[in-house]
């Protein structure tokens, strides 16, 4: 096999993004946008060592899974991998892929339960980056990315959007056109308008026009207040080279620059740059989730990576107090707002600092009580030296959240000890179970982000009173 190349072959299953892997001379190709079962003649793309990439020139046999996507541009854009799929076998593709990927990657073989689907599989955004360049005749273009590149395919809407998306993208090429303004072109560094990024707060419009440098952003507030009603409108000066969303320079254009909000009973602010889950729904059914599992009067609640404050409030409202780590120091800033809007200065403590340095400490205030951890890192997974700490501190419960299937099973790995550091090489040890102070209580993914391969995971994990004690 080898690089255009044309094969017939049957899809038998699915990667990691959910492309379809077919069979051929004994290696796997790997096929975006065809499903398990189908069969289907594919170009040949790439060859790397065993391994072959290619795309499907004809489904000759469609899967009964196979839906028409809705979006004129899927297959371009990089937003989405699975709109051609049903959401059913959405569903059972994140859910597999929780129970495969550890099993590979930590050899924790373990019931997943049924992913949690979202009542809105399409407009459940309610955070919305826009990024704004050009194209190659040098003409401003608005829309997303392209898979693995910053080429950005040009839109009018987004299925997975709010349905406010076309306004927005209506209204700014309106502004740029109309103040002669150009996209930022990232390979000559010129032009005007980097991004726009968008979150909606209870039918409230948080808007950020990040441009390289001042412009007159008055008559862009006036057209978003005429066609969303009430909004607040930030200008972001971003004069770097690199790819950071937003630059150190903020400017209030139009209102506070903020709007607050309420959530499961807990009142929050939220600004341009504040980290909510994107898709309301879904979170509310996530956090009410883990409150639930740590609910307990008489237990202290130890929130690590914990953001903006929202869960670690919603903890300190159901156990006997709570503490929040968050490295980003706007985050935990955020945090002690939210705790103060909420009265709950005597059962809240926010900490700024990284986790794997503040938690011995907290552990300290805590000594003698009854802990639930709670840890949702980001991407990467926990420090090696914060998994230590976590699976030797006698927490009787810990509850990880995770949107990356591949660190969560070397972290859960790690705190079972289902994975050995051997000399800086993990090595899976099947007997772990005889001697880890931990077992799982079950793991249930949500569906946080439909039409798209990624997906939220929660793991309970429950202490083996025989074989740990607390610290």
């Amino acid at each position: 096999m080898k690089k255009n190349d044309d094969i017939i072959s049957t899809a038998e299953g699915y990667g990691t993004e959910g492309e379809a892997v077919f069979m051929h001379e004994g290696s796997p190709v790997f096929v975006p946008y065809c499903l398990a079962g189908e069969r289907a003649e594919i170009k040949i793309l790439a060859v790397k060592g065993s391994v072959a990439y290619g795309k499907c020139r004809r489904v000759l046999s469609p899967s009964p899974d196979r839906v028409p996507p809705p979006c004129p541009v899927f297959e371009k854009c990089g937003g989405c991998q699975l709109q051609h799929m049903s959401y059913a076998a959405q569903l059972a593709f994140k859910t597999d892929l929780i129970k495969n990927t550890l099993k590979k990657i930590a050899g924790i073989e373990a019931d997943v339960l049924p992913a949690s689907a979202s009542a809105r599989q399409y407009n459940y955004r309610n955070k919305l980056v826009l990024p704004v360049g050009v194209n190659a005749s040098g003409e401003t273009v608005i829309g997303f990315y392209a898979a693995r590149s910053h080429r950005i395919v040009p839109v009018d809407n987004c299925s997975i959007q709010a349905e406010w998306c076309s306004k927005i993208i209506a209204i700014v090429k309106a502004y740029m056109r109309g103040n002669g303004l150009k996209g930022y072109d990232e390979e000559r560094r010129c032009g005007d308008i980097r991004r726009v990024a968008v979150r909606e707060v209870g039918g409230r419009y948080i808007v950020a026009l990040v441009a390289a440098k001042a412009v007159n952003c008055s008559p862009l507030a006036d057209m978003l207040k005429k066609e969303l009603g009430e909004i607040t409108l930030l200008l972001n000066i971003n004069r770097s080279q690199g790819n950071a969303i937003f630059g150190g320079e903020w400017r209030t254009v139009f209102g506070e620059g903020f709007f607050e909000g309420e959530d499961m009973g807990i009142k929050f602010r939220a600004g341009a740059n504040t980290f909510l889950q994107v898709n309301d729904g879904v979170r509310t059914e996530l956090y009410g989730e883990i409150v639930r599992e740590a609910a307990d009067g008489g237990a202290v609640a130890i929130d690590l990576y914990s953001g903006g404050g929202m869960l670690t409030a919603l903890l300190a409202r159901a156990c006997k107090a709570a503490y929040g780590i968050e490295v980003v120091k706007e985050a935990s800033i955020c945090a002690d707002e939210l705790r103060d809007m909420n009265g709950l200065s005597g059962r809240m403590t926010n900490i700024c600092g990284k986790v794997e340095d503040e938690l011995a400490g907290v552990f300290e205030r805590t000594l003698g009580e009854r802990r639930v951890i709670v840890c949702d890192p980001p991407r990467k997974g926990m420090e090696r030296s914060v998994v230590e700490a976590v699976k030797d501190s006698g927490a009787d419960k810990i509850i990880l959240v995770s949107c990356n299937p591949a660190t969560l099973a070397r972290d859960l790995g790690l705190l079972l000890g289902a994975l050995k550091d051997e000399d800086g090489i993990l090595k899976k040890d099947p007997t772990y179970a005889a001697t880890s102070a931990y077992k799982i209580d079950y793991i249930r993914p949500y569906d946080m982000f439909p039409q798209t391969r990624h997906v939220e995971t929660m793991v309970v994990l429950r202490r083996n009173q025989d074989k740990n004690t607390l610290k």
